[in-house]
């Protein structure tokens, strides 16, 4: 018994040591005499700020004994003078479980709650291991249908410092969830809704399933919870109302322009920008996207998505999406994905995907006379891997505190396809079939230092192998979305990192200033150029209006082939449309 109290003396010890060096002046000086039947345990001095931190040291030494099974315990707290003070403590002895029986426990109960006799059976009485178990048949309880549950000790005796009872449970009605209630104006379907906040009607009642239900509304970033969600019980049901409103998150716009074809005369270019994206049509979490791009006579790209969630009923969600990149007369890429979705937690995100890469050379006349490789080549990429997304921010579209990250990986096998035009000697030495791995990630932090200014922090990095990389396989960086100071895709890497500090103060809840660093590391393993470490800096703002958002970055960068000057700066702007 004493070895077991000596232990616990001493964790309130440290406690008063704590009090102690916290306070700047020592006002009192306690001495604590702990005894078991007048045979004295311990004897101690601490020295105390105030008459409260006394009180306080008393009544949590008088119920951590009491909490460890000593229920006979008293306290006698004497002040000596002003400064002394003396605290007598007779602790009495030590109660013991005689037994602890399952009463009424069902055995889904039994196996949730972890119970066991034996953990009960001549062991120290302990509060705490009572109120764990009681807790988790509870627990156990409200996730399994039964909200009304109740949990005690029933049939007591206490003989010769031991204890025995009897579990007692009364599992009140079974409830079912109801069909999903919106109170909003969302012209988000209900269905839809309980399928993605796991609310299905019919299933049984479950606290649990409805706390993370409020977590990943918070992560559905076209709809916002707009008040106190309500639950009421009424015949063996439980029906759950959301005040849910839509968000203005759906884009539009572009911009058409009309140029002098300076290679075909008496013709006229197209050039402009198109983008499209639509979430939640038709009020089932359907989502759109296209993007179309074409600034020059040679060059542009397209990306076309589309989501579907829930596929034939089940908590999977198929999303499809193609791009085309054609970089002037060097290269043509496509890329076709099929992904399958799933929401892993309340705010982790897991998807497998498919790929079908393909690249394509394009003007073969400047390598008639080569006599190695180009740098770009034909070839054909089926690709497999994961993503796992982490979303932890106080607000999904406009973040001020918080952190989310995402991070792929995927391998394949990529083909070399010989191009008939080039030399056949050319591809002689070459590697036909070859195994190609890349990994990417990001992780963004939100710091909110005042109600109006917070700092966003970004690492992004990634990494691309193969023993026959070409330029028309690497990722590319640069502009608005990555390292700012440079035009669109500038670089070409086969690894990368680059980290952003951007402080941003608020002038309203989706309007703010921002001033920004971009510092990069880039190394391209196919022209075997000496490491990149560009640098980027500016400032900007985005501008809530009643039509869209306004965004304007002004950025200057540094690289090896783009001196830092203002001749070389880079202007960003754009208004999205919302609707």
């Amino acid at each position: 018994m004493v070895k077991r109290f000596n232990a616990l003396f001493f964790y309130y010890l440290l406690t008063g040591l704590v009090l102690s060096v916290q306070a700047q002046h020592t006002n009192y000086k306690l001495t604590l005499e702990i005894s078991d039947n007048g045979r004295s345990l311990q004897n101690s001095e601490f020295e105390l700020p105030d008459s409260l931190a006394i009180y306080q040291l008393t009544n949590r030494l008088t119920d951590s004994l009491q909490w460890q099974g000593y229920l006979n315990v008293e306290d006698s707290l004497v002040f000596l003078n002003e400064r002394n003070v003396r605290l007598l403590v007779e602790t009495g002895p030590q109660f013991d479980w005689l037994y602890l029986e399952e009463g009424n426990l069902e055995p889904w109960m039994l196996g949730k709650s972890g119970f066991g006799r034996i953990r009960f059976q001549e062991q120290p009485f302990r509060f705490g291991d009572v109120s764990q178990l009681i807790g988790q048949v509870l627990e156990a309880g409200q996730n399994q249908g039964y909200p009304f549950i109740a949990v005690n000790l029933d049939s007591l005796t206490v003989s010769e410092n031991q204890v025995g009872a009897r579990i007692k449970v009364k599992k009140g009605p079974w409830i079912a969830f109801d069909t999903l209630q919106i109170t909003g104006d969302s012209r988000t379907q209900s269905i839809y809704l309980a399928r993605k906040l796991k609310l299905l009607p019919g299933e049984p009642f479950s606290q649990k399933k409805l706390d993370q239900a409020l977590v990943v509304l918070g992560n559905i970033p076209y709809i916002r919870l707009d008040g106190s969600p309500e639950l009421s019980f009424q015949n063996e049901e439980a029906t759950v109302y959301l005040p849910v409103n839509d968000r203005k998150i759906n884009t539009l716009d572009g911009i058409i322009g009309l140029l002098p074809n300076e290679v075909e005369a008496n013709k006229w270019l197209v050039t402009g920008q198109f983008d499209v994206q639509l979430y939640n049509v038709s009020g089932k979490g359907r989502d759109y996207l296209l993007n179309w791009q074409r600034l020059s006579q040679y060059s542009q790209n397209l990306r076309v998505e589309a989501k579907e969630p829930f596929v034939l009923g089940s908590q999977l969600d198929l999303g499809l999406a193609f791009s085309f990149l054609k970089e002037d007369t060097t290269f043509l890429n496509r890329e076709f994905n099929v992904k399958i979705g799933l929401q892993l937690a309340p705010k982790t995100y897991l998807s497998f995907f498919g790929k079908r890469e393909a690249g394509d050379l394009l003007d073969v006349s400047r390598y008639e006379a080569a006599s190695e490789l180009p740098d770009i080549a034909d070839f054909r990429f089926n690709n497999y891997g994961a993503t796992i997304d982490f979303n932890d921010v106080d607000d999904i579209l406009m973040p001020k505190s918080g952190w989310r990250g995402s991070f792929m990986a995927g391998i394949g096998n990529k083909r070399l396809v010989e191009n008939t035009a080039l030399p056949q000697a050319l591809y002689e030495d070459a590697k036909k079939n070859t195994i190609q791995y890349y990994l990417q990630g990001n992780v963004e932090r939100y710091i909110q230092w005042q109600r109006k200014l917070s700092t966003k922090l970004a690492a992004n990095g990634g990494e691309m192998y193969n023993s026959n990389l070409f330029l028309n396989d690497l990722f590319r960086l640069g502009g608005l979305q990555s390292i700012r100071g440079f035009n669109e895709n500038y670089f070409f890497a086969s690894r990368y990192l680059y980290f952003t500090i951007e402080p941003r103060y608020y002038i309203s809840d989706e309007s703010y200033f921002l001033l920004f660093s971009d510092l990069g590391m880039l190394e391209n393993r196919v022209t075997k150029r000496p490491t990149e470490w560009p640098v980027a800096f500016g400032g900007g703002l985005s501008l809530e209006t009643n039509g869209g958002i306004f965004t304007f970055v002004y950025a200057l960068g540094e690289a090896s082939n783009q001196p830092i000057g203002f001749s070389y700066s880079r202007i960003h702007f754009g208004f999205t449309g919302r609707f």
